[in-house]
């Protein structure tokens, strides 16, 4: 029995798909600080920070977790070859936008932030749903197996 060859991705897959990876790993890393946090470095945040740690609730983190390590391991598919790349990015995407969900819509934590926070809360599900098209595309261009 013969499979069918899959297309050759070009440079920019890889690039991409590596930017990506690291992109997560960052998410993963922000994770671990957060849930590792000891009491005298909570100590050391603003007392609004303090507050908003304290007020996330634990299908929060739950989400979270699925979030970052969905979109790592999604992104390692990615790198992989591996079509089950897209489930994972979609997972991950689904996770992030339950996370907005609270931030914005069931508490007013999102209004709270302010410079570089408020961007990478925005940038966050762009780029989880940009890694869901990259991958769809890419399932289509038949660079995944």
């Amino acid at each position: 029995m013969s499979e069918e060859l899959n297309a050759k991705p070009p440079i920019w897959f890889w690039i991409v798909s590596g930017l990506a990876f690291v992109w997560n790993l960052l998410g993963v890393v922000a994770y671990y600080t957060q849930v590792t946090m000891s009491d005298e470095a909570l100590a050391k945040l603003p007392e609004a920070d303090q507050a908003a740690l304290a007020s996330l609730p634990s299908w929060y983190m739950g989400a979270f977790a699925i979030a970052v390590f969905g979109g790592a391991l999604g992104c390692l598919a990615l790198l992989l070859r591996k079509k089950w790349a897209m489930l994972l990015l979609v997972l991950s995407l689904a996770a992030v936008l339950l996370q907005q969900l609270y931030f914005f819509v069931l508490t007013d934590l999102g209004s709270k932030q302010h410079g570089g926070a408020l961007v990478m809360t925005i940038a966050i599900p762009i780029v989880a749903l940009l890694l869901v098209l990259f991958a769809r595309s890419s399932s289509a261009k038949g660079y995944l197996r």
